[in-house]
């Protein structure tokens, strides 16, 4: 009999202990549901685009997405609309650190660095667009300054536009407006060009 008592008290403490434990990692993983634990947000790769940024590489699912349009206005300048989801513009002054699905964009026309837009329109001046074909892109970035990327590609988006000498184009040349589908798979061979200093280029 004090043989069985004991095996009965030894399982009672395992039984505790089990329970114990169960608490414990419900309790964590209720802390990591509330936010009280964030993991990074995406990974940091080694390979960076032409400014030296690091890209950030995120899921497809649910990531940045952006789209351009171009069109010309009436006084020869060009009006720059970005389409964009799973993304919201961050305000002058946010803090330098990486928030999943926020962020800024770079513009860039014909590879150089123009602006830095915390909002989804800018008005392109017409002596940055002369006469001919130029490519007129925009990049997402975090607020640390590194490159939403997936599948190892910047998330950017590019539209084709052609200035003539006296007016500009009627309109941005069929299909330079990326579908919903190529958001988040830029062009191989659209690269930034060009060593612009951020703190060089203008705020939009």
């Amino acid at each position: 009999m004090a043989w069985s008592r004991g095996l009965l008290a030894a399982l009672a403490v395992c039984v505790l202990l089990s329970t114990g434990s169960a608490g414990c990692d419900s309790s964590a993983a209720h802390e990591q549901k509330n936010g009280d634990s964030p993991s990074p947000v995406g990974k940091l790769l080694d390979d960076t685009d032409k400014e030296g940024r690091h890209l950030r590489e995120v899921d497809g699912k649910g990531a940045p997405e952006v789209g351009i349009e171009v069109q010309p206005d009436t006084d020869d300048s060009w009006d720059v609309r970005l389409t964009v989801q799973h993304f919201r513009f961050s305000p002058t002054g946010t803090k330098s650190q990486a928030v999943a699905g926020q962020g800024f964009a770079y513009l860039f026309v014909d590879h150089h660095l123009v602006t830095r837009l915390r909002g989804p329109s800018y008005r392109l001046p017409a002596e940055l667009v002369p006469r001919g074909t130029h490519h007129v892109t925009a990049r997402l970035y975090a607020d640390d300054g590194t490159v939403w990327a997936v599948d190892g590609k910047a998330v950017e988006s590019t539209a084709d536009i052609t200035a003539s000498e006296s007016e500009p184009d009627s309109g941005v040349t069929p299909g330079s407006t990326a579908s919903p589908a190529a958001f988040d798979i830029p062009n191989a061979d659209l690269q930034a060009g060009g060593r612009a200093s951020p703190n060089g280029v203008g705020t939009a």
